[in-house]
């Protein structure tokens, strides 16, 4: 699927999730709004003309997202743990905040060596840890 980039991320919030249990439903929109967000304001700085596209599976036991912009790339800070990051939050004015919620929902946050992809994905549990949010 694609779309032009745009803030109006609620119907393909909803298709995406679509398939995923409900108990996972509100946990995953943050992670997912989070992400989409990123692609369409940081990587098309919200050009309509630049789109953003996902791929997505969702299995009985992991749900997979892969979400591609236009832009020029992105470079997350190095090491990812949550330290650096609290300290790249604060040096970088706010910016950063998303990177803490992305690897707060999702169990894998990859990007593509360029930088314009993203791999998200969630390991839907029966037993362990319950959603972050109901």
């Amino acid at each position: 699927m694609s779309f032009a980039s745009t803030l109006y991320l609620m119907p393909v919030l909803d298709l995406l999730l679509d398939p995923v249990p409900a108990a996972w439903k509100a946990e995953l929109r943050l992670g997912l709004q989070e992400a989409l967000v990123n692609a369409a304001v940081h990587g098309n700085q919200l050009d309509p003309s630049k789109q953003v596209r996902i791929k997505y599976a969702v299995e009985e036991t992991e749900c997979w997202w892969i979400i591609t912009d236009q832009g020029d790339g992105f470079v997350p800070p190095l090491p990812v743990d949550t330290c650096a990051i609290d300290a790249w939050i604060c040096d970088e004015q706010e910016c950063g905040r998303g990177l803490f919620i992305l690897r707060q929902i999702f169990d894998q946050v990859d990007w593509s060596a360029c930088g314009t992809e993203l791999r998200l994905c969630k390991k839907i549990r029966k037993a362990g840890r319950l959603p972050l949010l109901r």
